[in-house]
């Protein structure tokens, strides 16, 4: 699941849109922050981003598609125009086996011709095309829901990063207060040298800290600026929407048949499936006969003596096939071995999307148990740092206590902060992983 998530992320930061591209080169003056929801992002992306435009175009060339395969119901019609200069009753004498006598002429008529019946094949046919626009409709849908994924992955990725650059501010606070205090005692001759190098020690980790946060930020930011179609990063103000924490499903069996039911990309091969038995069928239907009707009037204002000034004729043309070296056996077999090729896949995707819900309710379980330990971790390592403070302005604890216990507050103040936006995170991906994202 990582690994698609990262693919899915890289392949909407190389499509960028260029329209989006132009809008931003165009605006030298924008604002130095924009506040950014995530309903917005996601509008965003859905707007710029050319691969949903890619899924939405091939849906709309799937259907006309449909229409080329309804048009063997209705009839056709021709114009002829025709002009003929030769030697008066000359006669085509080679190459053909046909001899049909040639007059100069000038005359103009029309064609109709109609399928009366090919006994099912055009039905099939059709019927085959209609399964393939819905397999492509489909295929958009899926398309729209990995962008909005690879969107929440990096908007909660740049929140919790923010988030962090917050926890590690207010740990150089604290330890550049330390220091401070520590720096002032010493100069009084009430602490020594060492207390004050091990604070040093803990504010310059304190900033690499700080640096690194920011750094880490400053990139999940610059991803979600691609992924929206910029160019370049923006300095969003993300705006968290607050909601209550639910607790996640008891029994993952439901969530796994909402997903075979509802996603995409099953949708899509089901389709497929269905289209590809259509086609069989129509494959097969070419050894059936088909008979057609044929219609022809007009009229020669300028011709030879022997030729009437107008012409009327209609037929009716019955072909049936008898032989063509196995052509048609060869194509009705491939047919049939592409429907079991599509089955197989289709089980396959099935397994796989039943594994990944699976995966993802796990996940959601453990991040959901992780948010009470995590707090409860805060908890006692702030009470343990406040209590190891205490002990050392009284004298009765090291600045080693004290030190290690600023360094075990910092790390629980991070996971207690990962933990919350890795819970909502986690949430949206089993959305995904069950076909009903956001």
């Amino acid at each position: 699941m990582k690994r698609v998530r990262c693919g899915l992320l890289l392949l909407a930061i190389l499509c960028v849109s260029p329209r989006a591209q132009s809008q931003v080169a165009s605006s030298p003056s924008a604002p130095q922050s924009v506040a950014l929801t995530l309903a917005q992002a996601e509008a965003l992306a859905i707007k710029n981003n050319p691969q949903i435009s890619i899924g939405n175009l091939r849906a709309l060339v799937a259907r006309q598609y449909v229409r080329e395969s309804r048009s063997a119901f209705f009839p056709t019609a021709s114009v002829n125009l025709t002009a003929v200069d030769s030697n008066p009753g000359s006669r085509v004498s080679a190459g053909t086996l046909n001899n049909p006598i040639l007059f100069p002429r000038a005359a103009a008529g029309a064609t109709v011709s109609e399928l009366v019946t090919d006994f099912g094949r055009s039905s099939n046919l059709l019927s085959s095309s209609e399964f393939s626009a819905k397999a492509e409709d489909a295929n958009s849908a899926a398309t729209r829901a990995q962008i909005i994924l690879a969107v929440d992955e990096a908007f909660y990725g740049a929140l919790e990063a923010q988030a962090l650059v917050g926890v590690a501010e207010q740990t150089v606070n604290a330890r550049q207060a330390l220091t401070d205090k520590v720096k002032a005692l010493t100069d009084a001759k009430l602490k020594s040298d060492l207390d004050l190098s091990f604070a040093n020690v803990d504010l310059a980790r304190g900033k690499l800290l700080l640096l690194e946060a920011k750094n880490h930020a400053d990139a999940a930011l610059a991803t979600l600026s691609a992924i929206l179609g910029f160019p370049d990063s923006q300095n969003f103000l993300l705006v968290e929407e607050k909601a209550a924490i639910a607790p996640p499903a008891p029994d993952v069996l439901p969530l796994i048949q909402q997903a075979l039911r509802q996603r995409p990309e099953i949708m899509s091969l089901e389709s497929q499936i269905n289209s590809a038995q259509k086609f069989s069928h129509a494959e097969h239907d070419l050894w059936r006969p088909t008979i057609g009707a044929l219609g022809v009037v007009g009229e020669a204002p300028v011709r030879d003596d022997h030729i009437p000034n107008w012409y009327g004729a209609v037929g009716v043309n019955v072909n049936i096939p008898v032989f063509n070296g196995a052509l048609f056996n060869a194509r009705a077999k491939a047919a049939d071995l592409q429907v079991e090729v599509d089955r197989q896949k289709l089980t396959d995707l099935r397994n796989n999307v039943a594994r990944d819900v699976r995966n993802s309710w796990r996940e959601t379980l453990s991040a959901y148990e992780r948010l009470s330990v995590t707090q409860q971790l805060r908890e006692q390592a702030s009470l343990a740092f406040d209590l190891a403070q205490a002990r050392y302005n009284l004298g009765l604890g090291s600045i080693v206590e004290f030190s290690q216990a600023q360094l075990e507050k910092t790390a629980a103040d991070i996971a207690d902060t990962s933990a919350h936006f890795q819970y909502a995170l986690v949430q949206i991906q089993l959305s995904y992983a069950m076909g009903s994202p956001r």
